[in-house]
């Protein structure tokens, strides 16, 4: 198996879980928080959809779906091409709330599928390419697109989580 065939099957699974920890949710359960400050699977959802939609268009250098495709009209939140998610407030969080998961997992397949074009494209020498010299040592394509597969397994990790104590809840 090549790097290439790796890649995809990871983020294939990526995508399969966010449909497993979404499909057949209603408004309440996707807003559902364990505490005040908690995050929501709907919030889950979008931040690891918005944090690879941000980084791998950046890497295949496109512009996001997030914004080229109209997706920042469908949610709201700020739709500026920056707002990922991260630093968040606990009412930031709350304005993550459709009514049913079918933007949620729209956008993310809209975001997979033009993940898995460019994962399709790239070789060592991209793979190698560096990106970013502020860090020691500086980032590459290849270091960015695993800590993007870790944000985004952690998130819908702790989605499908909230989905089992939702359903263990009644």
């Amino acid at each position: 198996m090549d790097t290439n065939a790796v890649l995809i099957e990871t983020y294939t699974r990526i995508r399969e879980n966010v449909d497993r920890s979404a499909v057949g949710l209603d408004a309440g359960s996707l807003a559902y928080r364990p505490d005040s400050d908690a995050n929501s699977i709907a919030w889950l959802l979008w931040h690891l959809t918005r944090t690879q939609d941000h980084h791998v268009s950046e890497l295949a250098g496109r512009p996001q779906a997030w914004i080229e495709e109209g997706w920042s009209e469908r949610f709201t939140t700020d739709p500026h091409e920056n707002n990922t998610g991260n630093g968040h407030t606990s009412e930031q969080v709350a304005e993550i709330s459709p009514d049913t998961p079918d933007d949620l997992i729209a956008y993310h397949n809209v975001v997979a599928d033009r993940t898995l074009e460019y994962l399709e494209t790239i070789d060592t020498d991209e793979l190698d390419r560096i990106i970013d010299r502020s860090w020691d040592p500086p980032v590459s394509v290849g270091v960015r697109l695993v800590s993007v597969i870790n944000d985004n397994i952690q998130h819908v990790g702790q989605a499908l989580y909230v989905r089992g104590m939702i359903e263990r809840l009644g």
